[in-house]
């Protein structure tokens, strides 16, 4: 999500879902095909108040996405974790797992690695593509919540500084990113409200050097309904569907965290200092590669489907598959080459 949400398309959009001309007559949900294991669906869920400003429905002649001749992260990225508050171990392993999967190319298509390819296509001025190897360089646990549990956008970047200033992370500003992930009982400026994720670059003035980075939250205290969308929705929209899937891990907050992780980390890598990859006039307002497909999970999605998607037989909902037997539901990526949103779970 780029590092400041702005709304005037968000009445376009939802007068466009209003009049769509399928709502009223398409069920609740489609049956694509069946076996014993796993089903494919496609289901009608109400659109969420937070995305919808962001909701492109696929490709649309209404965005321009353009290169601004920045740098990409083309060289093998590091990724440097810091854990905000409290986590448990096993949120921490979902997390890592879906991290490093980016790089696993051995896990059953439809894969995180085939999704990262879409990622990767992405270049410099140069014509070097974004790199497809992905490492976990480092983490740090900061369990007495050093700067409040209430932070701001400014006061992330205190968050990054004490890390590298008592050095249990480096300063890598060739190779590096770093990802600051907040427990359940943090808040942040903004979230809920009008984001769930955000990237940016360090200040030299707080951090001493320009890093890249990425703030996301864990919603499944706060506000699941909007961040762990479509694991939950507001009871006002209960009616308005087949409610809430079910979560491929059995963790709502964490797992709708990923996909806002794995959004974040798309534009991240593909517009670190926000001068590359973007559509829109205004750099501090861009739509980024992740904005364009927001609520995109499958083919057939929009006007309020979030496309084709995967059940398994205890009705845990996913689309594509990591390392060490995980699954994860991750939103699609704008693809350089369709103009359109692509994802490999694609079924034309």
């Amino acid at each position: 999500m780029s590092p400041f949400l702005t709304f005037p398309l968000f009445f376009f959009f939802l007068l466009l879902s209003y009049f769509h001309p399928l709502i009223a007559s398409e069920p609740q949900f489609q049956t694509l095909n069946t076996n014993a294991q796993y089903s494919k669906f496609n289901p009608k869920l109400p659109l969420r108040t937070l995305s919808s400003s962001k909701r492109y429905e696929g490709s649309s002649d209404l965005v321009s996405l353009r290169y601004h001749m920045g740098p990409v992260l083309s060289s093998p990225i590091n990724v440097y974790l810091i854990w905000y508050g409290k986590w448990a171990q096993p949120q921490k392993l979902l997390i890592k797992d879906f991290l490093l999967s980016i790089s696993t190319p051995n896990a059953p298509s439809p894969s995180i690695a085939d999704w990262w390819r879409t990622v990767s296509l992405y270049t410099d001025q140069t014509g070097a593509n974004i790199s497809r190897t992905l490492t976990i360089a480092g983490e740090y646990s900061d369990v007495r919540y050093s700067h409040g549990n209430q932070l701001t956008r400014l006061s992330v970047q205190e968050v990054i500084a004490s890390a590298v200033r008592s050095a249990p992370l480096p300063v890598d500003h060739r190779k590096g990113i770093y990802l600051i992930l907040t427990s359940e009982d943090v808040t942040m400026q903004d979230f809920c409200r009008a984001v769930c994720g955000f990237h940016y670059f360090t200040f030299p003035s707080m951090v001493g050097y320009t890093l890249p980075y990425a703030w996301i939250g864990n919603s499944g205290k706060q506000c699941p309904e909007v961040c762990a969308y479509p694991f939950a929705i507001p009871g006002y929209m209960a009616g308005g569907g087949p409610g809430a899937l079910t979560p491929p891990n059995s963790d709502i907050g964490v797992d709708g965290m990923i996909s806002v992780i794995a959004h974040e980390l798309a534009e991240l890598s593909s517009n670190p200092l926000v001068n590359a990859w973007y559509a829109g006039e205004d750099p501090t307002a861009p739509t980024e590669i992740g904005d364009l497909c927001e609520g995109l999970y499958g083919t057939g999605g929009g006007g309020g489907y979030i496309g084709q998607v995967t059940k398994d037989g205890s009705g845990r909902t996913f689309n594509l598959n990591g390392r060490n037997g995980r699954k994860f539901l991750v939103q699609w990526i704008w693809s350089p080459v369709l103009k359109a949103c692509a994802g490999p779970n694609a079924m034309d």
